[in-house]
């Protein structure tokens, strides 16, 4: 539209200096004659109108002009001003077509579009199959970050490219995936190091707690004392598991996935776990079926323990628990107090309840579980105060419930 209206107004620029040119014909005319007449001169009408008026401003205007050759009205230009001969003024009015402007205007506003359509096409088609070839490398790179896996033994393919930014990127992302993988490396050495150099005093520090506990010697104050330090040693251990295991989740460092039969591991559990549940008089019930993940099964038998034993640990006395798994979901229901975290909350580090003895890192090791195996974890709880123990079955009552979706296996 800009384009048209810059070659309209340059075609009534054009038109205004030719008014002007047979203006000034004009003025010749009228002082070579004492009576002007109207007259056609190279298809300008020109009217002159006898006036008192001293001052005129000359304006440009767009009017209509007759063609009598043709015998039709066509669109014209005009220019009114005022002229002197002699003692007499005249304001004199020249017309004349501009046809012949618009239809050039038309003809190049049709032709413009046309030309740029076409050299958007040939742009197009240069820069898919002519310069394809120029983007091989920038796509090859972008795969190869895509498929990078810090954790596995795939190195990186880069493509020579005459191009100066894509060598410099390949350099670039070359240096970072050196940097990355010997960051993996130390990270990955420093996590068994610390595994071995942690558990190792902690074990033996262990088991001289052992034997001095067998020392009948021992009053029953400094008895009290050592089993103190025991249990702060086995919290401390179990700690030391828990943060290296985060750690190793959270690097991708356990990577054993294998089929795991999740219905027959569950019933394993579950008969490891009565006896705790019979401490609190728990009635398990369970609705299996089968189902098989491949994921690994040292982190399945953490997150199956997990699960379980915040079930029974944050259960009431005479309160039951429900289990079930169909080919889509495992679902673990029980009764319990209202939770005073959120149910996305749970699932971070170190946030537990002020009654709760655990060291608040269960569900987040449950979460990265489920997340390096692609399940979604869910929690939810709904409350209505009436008494559990008068429930026959579990139902939407004070239920704490946590839902794991798992993926399909074919």
């Amino acid at each position: 539209m800009i384009y048209f209206f810059a070659i309209n107004y340059t075609a009534n620029v054009q038109l205004d200096r030719n008014l002007s040119q047979a203006l000034n014909e004009a003025e010749d005319y009228l002082q070579s004659t004492t009576q002007p007449q109207q007259y056609d001169l190279d298809k300008d009408h020109v009217i002159f109108i006898k006036t008192d008026q001293r001052i005129f401003q000359r304006r440009y205007f767009d009017t209509v002009y007759r063609n009598f050759r043709e015998k039709r009205t066509e669109a014209g230009r005009a220019v009114e001003d005022l002229v002197t001969a002699g003692d007499q003024r005249y304001k004199v009015i020249i017309t004349i077509s501009r046809e012949s402007t618009r239809s050039l205007v038309g003809i190049i506003s049709l032709i413009t579009p046309g030309l740029i359509a076409g050299l958007l096409v040939v742009l197009f088609i240069t820069n898919k199959y002519v310069l394809n070839g120029l983007w091989k490398p920038f796509h090859t790179t972008l795969r190869e970050i895509k498929t990078f896996d810090v954790a596995g033994n795939t190195q990186f393919s880069f493509k020579s490219s005459k191009v100066d930014e894509f060598t410099e990127l390949n350099a670039a992302i070359r240096d970072m995936y050196e940097r990355v993988k010997a960051e993996y490396g130390n990270l990955k050495l420093f996590t068994e190091n610390a595994s071995h150099e942690l558990m190792t005093p902690l074990a033996v520090v262990t088991t001289k707690l052992d034997t001095f506990i067998q020392d009948e010697t021992l009053r029953p104050d400094q008895l009290e004392q050592v089993n103190d330090i025991y249990r702060s040693i086995s919290k401390l251990t179990r700690l030391n598991q828990a943060l290296l295991l985060l750690i190793k989740l959270d690097n991708e460092l356990i990577r054993d996935d294998e089929p795991v039969d999740l219905k027959q591991m569950i019933v394993e559990k579950i008969q490891q776990f009565q006896e705790v549940a019979r401490s609190k008089d728990i009635l398990i019930h369970q609705q299996l079926a089968d189902k098989e993940v491949i994921a690994s099964k040292y982190l399945m038998e953490i997150l199956l323990n997990n699960l379980l034993s915040n079930a029974i640990r944050h259960n009431e006395q005479h309160g039951r628990i429900e289990i079930s798994l169909d080919r889509d979901r495992l679902v673990i229901k029980n009764t319990g107090q209202p939770i005073k975290l959120g149910s996305e909350q749970i699932f971070e580090r170190f946030q537990k309840s002020k009654q709760s003895s655990g060291m608040g890192l269960g569900l987040a090791l449950v979460k990265n579980i489920c997340r390096q195996n692609g399940f979604d974890i869910r929690h939810d709880f709904a409350g209505t105060g009436i008494p559990l123990q008068s429930l026959s079955k579990i139902g939407q009552n004070d239920i704490d419930r946590l839902q794991i979706i798992l993926r399909i296996t074919c």
